[in-house]
């Protein structure tokens, strides 16, 4: 039996009891009016979100596979344009040159393309300008059979011979162009031929069909690490770049007419924080991260090579959207030296692109 003596008397019991309702009263008001404070905060931040001035949108890109224009992709799986509040469709075509077409066409809104079209493109009278970078170097190889110019020296050797590229008219052209030039090889002393960006390309090569090819991911590196090519020149890096170039070359970008730019600022802007938020992942994304994220139809049967391929393109990759203070200027001096028509002093670089949409979402995101 326990010991009623030392039991509290009932009023004691109670007065225990109204004190513990009454501490949980008052916290849960104290919680109830913090949690209403917090909302009324938080609606003030919500309503401040700029409105998208067009939502559905239709991004137009030439070889979406490719590393070239991975950023895309990655802002695409991971759901980085729906978080912007934007439904983007991203038509695949085959080629820069079509995929710019659609833009120019109005069937798609934005391309993603290379830099240096917006600058051929004001050379003909057309003013677009690029909102946000996916490549800082233009992941272009240019790599010589081992087959058919078994005893390659210099770019000399490939006179007379027969070159593929993924598209004519191509930054792969214009590459294999510069390359050309330093051992006073004309273009009219060569055969350029169209191979894409794939499974085209491995059969030209392989079969003979080609000589020398100047082309992308991850093409050129099945190609080298099978034995087919010579890798002679190598723009995956940021040295290979400035080599060639002589300065930095931005690649691969977002660009739209500045019609579209001017009406829809807070699209664009949403835009460059979806491929600034997939740029930062793909800083710290690990071989396991790649291969969850990216569609398996690109991994072309072999991840150890999509892996591997990743590795060597990791540099070109733009940390952060913003387009370099020289990359302008060595765009157009390449472009022009490729393009006869491209007259330097009739482009008004500061029209081909801006900054101030990247320069936002580094800023949000920390890239």
């Amino acid at each position: 039996m326990p010991d009623v003596t030392r039991l509290p008397k009932l009023g004691v019991v109670r007065e225990l009891n109204d004190k513990k309702m009454e501490t949980l009263f008052f916290s849960r008001r104290k919680f109830g009016a913090l949690a209403t404070a917090a909302a009324s905060l938080a609606v003030p931040a919500l309503r401040a979100q700029p409105t998208l001035e067009k939502s559905r949108l239709v991004i137009a890109v030439g070889g979406k596979a490719t590393f070239y224009y991975l950023p895309l992709t990655i802002a695409e799986q991971l759901g980085y344009f729906k978080a912007e509040g934007l439904d983007v469709q991203i038509d695949d075509f085959a080629g820069a040159a079509k995929a710019q077409q659609a833009v120019a066409g109005g069937s798609a809104d934005v391309c993603s393309g290379a830099f240096d079209q917006t600058i051929a493109l004001q050379s003909k009278g057309q003013f677009y300008e690029v909102l946000v970078l996916q490549g800082r170097a233009p992941e272009i190889v240019v790599g010589v059979s081992t087959k058919t110019v078994p005893d390659y020296r210099h770019p000399g050797d490939l006179d007379g011979r027969k070159i593929g590229v993924s598209a004519l008219g191509s930054a792969s052209e214009m590459v294999a162009d510069l390359v050309l030039a330093r051992a006073g090889v004309r273009p009219a002393q060569v055969s350029f031929v169209g191979v894409g960006e794939s499974t085209r390309a491995l059969t030209a090569m392989r079969t003979g069909e080609i000589d020398a090819i100047s082309d992308l991911d991850p093409v050129m590196t099945m190609l080298e690490q099978k034995g087919d090519i010579r890798v002679i020149v190598d723009t995956r890096t940021l040295k290979g770049t400035q080599e060639v170039f002589g300065g930095p070359m931005p690649a691969g970008c977002l660009y739209a007419s500045s019609e579209f730019i001017r009406k829809n600022p807070n699209t664009c802007q949403a835009l460059a924080n979806a491929i600034v938020h997939g740029l930062k992942w793909l800083q710290t994304a690990g071989p396991r991260d790649i291969i969850k994220t990216v569609p398996e139809s690109y991994l072309l049967g072999d991840w150890g090579l999509y892996l591997a391929t990743f590795e060597k393109v990791r540099e070109a990759i733009s940390p952060d959207g913003v387009i370099p203070a020289d990359g302008p200027k060595t765009a157009l001096r390449a472009l022009a030296h490729f393009d006869s028509s491209i007259k330097p002093d009739r482009i008004d670089l500061r029209r081909i692109y801006t900054n101030t949409f990247a320069l936002r979402a580094k800023e949000r995101f920390k890239a």
